[in-house]
């Protein structure tokens, strides 16, 4: 049930919150601000006076998680997998999938997804995140956000926002220019509010500019709310609220949940507040008025009430996991085609490495994104099955025609893990030995990482010939990377953020500008790299990477030609032109590619980056087949923040588009004029 915000079911909500709101004594509208009960994690404060139940929330973004929960449900793979399928349409199968599995384990909010922008690679919960574009960000979210609406579950946005490591986050503050604060770290939170209308939006742990986001009027309130529509509720973060104590600041900024115990909304805080003048009731009716449309919304409450069977099956999407997995999946190397492996043709395999067979759907492992599945096929099991009867597994290197060396990370504090960042870009030691070893033992070494967060390769990568980024591939991750290596499936993955050679590439780390990571002796983390975040520091600062944003290989090769626009005119952030290029496969399997579309300004009046991705279509193609794929480029994403006026306005000037399969591909141009209205 997707709601939208001018139709006349959100106008009869809107009418039945409105009389709700005239029943509900003071205290009451206290008492709904924060959870009040000892023991109780992810709960509202039920008014049984009035029939307001508690309103129960759930973690993500994986999945439903089981501290939450206290059910087995599917693990899904990592969100930074699922952006790397470029695929809007999974994104959309999975939030929906989601959806249905929070309604089935009783709750009514799914605390995700989150959409900060990757900007170290060592930042703990990158795993978690989408891409280090904001505009790739935004388009995985958006049908996301749908799919679990539309199941009558709310959807939570988060952390809102600039929380972009884990280190200090409760205490550290992301210092930020304004036009970079909206053009990057703002952007995904907007497009989704304005486009898919999330019923909910979490707060961040971090302060912006000194000031923690809930006592800040200006992001929550002026921003959020007014300048962007925002009908929805805020809730902070667990225990972000822990060094405020000013109730009457939340009040006014938006603020109308705390969460998991009060701090600021404590009842003796609001009262005294109130009583001092601090806030208007009219205030505190606005922040209660958008907490409750959610029950109305989620069918809590209301002439449409939902009965919900706890009892109902919810693990039955292991398929999509799989699926979401394989399509997620990088292959980043594979000389002499060493990819895919025919079984045929061998007779042993080796398979090593400390991922080789581990479960990593465990119980707050990694933290609050955990899920426990109802089983997790491991990449040893996965492989033994498909190899059962036909290839020996061995684990000699020497012993086998090939060999593969299952590395990465896990969800250890320091590795992929919340409330740390990673301590190293590098894999552990014993693993880059690992991998040096077997390749001496055997040239015909394939390295598959799992892992959530990209890696330094320098040590070992030319002793590799393959290497395939499998992320955090969930509950059916054996069978999916077993599919990918023996070829059942196409590998069509691209990054979504860039791989970089060493650490000190990355601008968070770069030694040509002053080292902003993680934060100065006050706590204060300075964005020097403004709008050149991942590919656009790259591109801007003419650094080789590793691996570029966007990039990803197939078993099977294409061609572009004949790039081309329906008009060279764009009037206006209203309007949109239609690119084309004819796409062929002209390998001998069928696969998929991602077609990706570049702006370049040159004579813009303030800087723009070399690059800015605006748009991208994936296809799947048959051998020897030829199909036009067109991209829609709207005038919204070619837009500036003007910070003069404090609001985004329309690109004006010459503007090259370029197509290519990653932002530092050979691109195929075009040029178009734009205009404001």
């Amino acid at each position: 049930m997707s709601v939208s915000p001018n139709s006349e079911e959100n106008m009869a909500i809107d009418s039945y919150v409105e009389n709700l709101v005239k029943k509900l004594t003071l205290e009451e509208k206290f008492l709904l601000l924060a959870n009040h009960a000892e023991g109780v994690y992810f709960s509202s404060t039920p008014i049984d006076r009035l029939g307001i139940p508690s309103m129960e929330m759930t973690d993500g973004p994986l999945g439903v998680a089981w501290h939450s929960s206290n059910r087995n449900c599917t693990r899904f793979p990592a969100t930074i997998g699922l952006a790397a399928t470029w695929d809007r349409s999974l994104s959309q199968l999975m939030g929906e999938a989601l959806g249905r599995e929070v309604k089935a384990a009783g709750k009514h909010l799914l605390l995700a997804p989150g959409v900060n922008i990757h900007r170290t690679p060592l930042n703990g919960r990158t795993f978690e995140y989408m891409s280090e574009d904001p505009y790739l960000a935004k388009e995985i979210a958006i049908p996301y956000v749908r799919g679990v609406q539309n199941q009558g579950v709310g959807a939570c946005l988060k952390h809102f926002a600039a929380n972009n490591q884990e280190t200090n986050r409760r205490t550290s503050s992301s210092e930020i220019d304004e036009r970079t604060l909206h053009e990057i770290y703002l952007r995904p939170f907007k497009e989704v509010v304005q486009h898919a209308n999330p019923w909910s939006v979490m707060g961040s742990y971090n302060k912006i500019n000194g000031k923690y986001v809930y006592e800040d009027i200006q992001l929550l309130r002026r921003t959020l709310m007014d300048d962007w529509g925002f009908k929805g509720f805020v809730v902070t973060d667990w225990d972000a609220t822990k060094y405020m104590d000013d109730a009457a600041i939340c009040i006014n900024s938006g603020l109308s949940l705390e969460m998991p115990r009060p701090h600021c909304y404590k009842l003796e805080s609001l009262r005294d507040a109130i009583e001092k003048q601090g806030f208007t009731e009219f205030r505190l009716d606005d922040v209660v008025r958008r907490f409750l449309r959610m029950f109305f919304l989620t069918g809590i409450m209301g002439p449409n009430k939902n009965s919900i069977d706890v009892s109902e099956d919810i693990t039955g999407n292991p398929d999509l996991a799989r699926r979401i997995a394989e399509e997620g999946m990088v292959l980043l190397k594979n000389d002499r085609g060493l990819l895919p492996i025919n079984l045929e043709k061998i007779q042993k395999l080796a398979l090593l490495g400390p991922n080789l067979d581990v479960k990593l759907g465990r119980p707050q492992y990694g933290g609050s994104s955990a899920v426990v599945p109802p089983y997790e096929i491991t990449p040893l099991e996965g492989f033994t099955e498909r190899c059962q009867g036909k290839v020996s597994i061995v684990n000699d290197p020497s012993d086998a025609e090939l060999a593969i060396v299952f590395a990465g990370l896990n969800h250890d504090k320091g590795m992929d893990a919340e409330s740390k960042d990673r301590e190293s870009f590098d894999l552990p030691k014993d693993q880059v030995e690992l991998i040096k070893r077997t390749t001496k033992d055997n040239p015909d070494t394939i390295v598959v990482l799992i892992s959530g967060s990209p890696i330094g390769m320098e040590q070992w990568l030319g002793d590799v010939p393959a290497v395939l980024e499998a992320w955090y591939p969930g509950m059916e991750s054996g069978r999916a990377i077993a599919n990918v290596i023996f070829g059942n499936v196409n590998p069509s993955g691209k990054l979504p953020i860039t791989f970089p050679r060493r650490l000190v590439d990355s601008p968070a780390h770069s030694v040509k500008g002053t080292r902003t990571y993680p934060g100065d002796k006050h706590l204060r983390v300075y964005y020097n790299e403004g709008l050149n975040v991942g590919y656009r520091f790259f591109d801007t600062m003419n650094i080789e990477p590793q691996f570029p944003f966007g990039f990803g290989l197939s078993y099977t090769h294409f061609e572009y030609e004949n790039f081309r626009v329906n008009k060279t005119k764009l009037m206006g952030m209203k309007d949109q032109l239609i690119t084309s290029v004819d796409v062929s496969n002209t390998g001998s399997l069928i696969g998929s590619e991602v077609i990706q579309v570049y702006s370049n300004q040159k004579q813009s009046l303030v800087q723009r980056p070399p690059r800015e991705l605006v748009g991208f279509e994936k296809v799947s193609l048959e051998p020897g087949q030829t199909v036009t794929i067109s991209a829609p480029i709207l005038g919204r994403d070619l837009a500036i923040y003007d910070v003069k006026k404090h609001r985004w306005r329309a690109a004006t000037g010459e503007v090259e588009l370029f197509a290519g399969n990653s932002s530092r591909s050979e691109f195929l141009s075009e040029t178009i004029v734009c205009c404001e209205n």
